[in-house]
């Protein structure tokens, strides 16, 4: 039982990295998804391109943040920066990609609908994303060296 109070209480305390990501990830996901929607509701943009520029948006604040505050890295941005391209990128395709066949196929037999499939498409894909993107960024973009 110490064991399980030990590590939730080492989960919360601010300097856990994935606090600081969660932090992160609420002011980039907010300005991304404000993007999305904007450009798929607001302008009449595809799913694709518009998930596409408004995660590029994301991103960019994302590198910033999470280099200088998650996980204060002192890589290069040489050596950060396509490592962190090939995250977001990877984790883009795999979420979205994901998140689309999903709910394509959920909403599509349902009667019930409250959002469309691209809307709970973007909602999920974004969760999707954070997950796969904090281990890429943790394990492969800014981790430490032994």
């Amino acid at each position: 039982m110490n064991l399980i109070i030990s590590t939730f209480e080492n989960f919360l305390k601010p300097t856990n990295s994935f606090i600081r990501f969660l932090l992160v990830g609420i002011v980039n996901t907010g300005i991304g998804l404000s993007i999305i929607f904007l450009l798929m509701n607001g302008i009449g943009l595809n799913f694709w391109m518009s998930t596409f520029i408004g995660n590029t948006c994301g991103a960019v604040i994302s590198y910033i943040l999470n280099r200088n505050f998650t996980f204060k890295s002192s890589k290069s941005l040489e050596a950060s920066g396509l490592r962190f391209v090939a995250i977001i990128v990877i984790s883009y395709f795999g979420a979205y990609g994901l998140s689309h066949l999903i709910w394509s196929g959920i909403l599509n037999h349902t009667s019930l609908i409250l959002v469309t499939n691209k809307e709970a498409s973007v909602f999920f894909g974004a969760c999707f994303y954070t997950l796969m993107n904090y281990f890429g960024q943790k394990y492969f973009v800014f981790n430490k060296t032994r």
